[in-house]
């Protein structure tokens, strides 16, 4: 009797546990770090010294993968044996289709991003990726806009 409330307890867990880093509806993608911050419009201008485009993953937490990969997994490892051997096959399954939900799902929401190294006016330097912008270039003047991961670099 324990058993067969132990495991469905457990699934239940991982799948709450899985849903609760979904991302807010509505919200853009959150992306990298950035470094440094400024106060004072002057502080927040400067120069594009570097621009590059790469992949990054949309939101790298345990979400709807994790969660699906876990359930997936406990109902395949129960149908393996009996007894104790059937619980431990139970979470052993769930675990490894935790695993492989999070991977699948980071290579499936992977998205363009710039990674923009700035030169500020007041000396230094800040770099932050964002997603694509297509009206900066190398040498534009710009600002940079908000701290943290909601800073952006825009033309000034």
């Amino acid at each position: 009797m324990m058993k067969s409330v132990l495991v469905p307890a457990i699934l239940i867990a991982m799948v709450a546990g899985g849903c609760s880093d979904m991302p807010k509806l509505g919200g853009g993608p959150t992306y990298g770090d950035s470094s440094g911050s400024a106060a004072s419009q002057n502080e927040r201008s400067g120069r594009i010294t570097a621009l590059e485009t790469e992949q990054v993953d949309e939101n790298y937490k345990f979400g709807v993968g994790t969660a699906v990969g876990a359930v997936a997994g406990g109902l395949l490892g129960s149908q393996i044996g009996g007894g104790s051997g059937s619980t431990i096959a139970t979470v052993l399954g769930a675990a490894a289709g935790a695993a492989a939900g999070t991977v699948v799902q980071s290579k499936m929401k992977k998205q363009d991003a710039q990674r923009v190294t700035v030169s500020m006016s007041t000396g230094g330097s800040v770099t932050i990726v964002q997603p694509v912008d297509t009206r900066l270039w190398n040498g534009m003047a710009v600002m940079v806009q908000g701290s943290g991961e909601t800073a952006r670099v825009v033309p000034r």
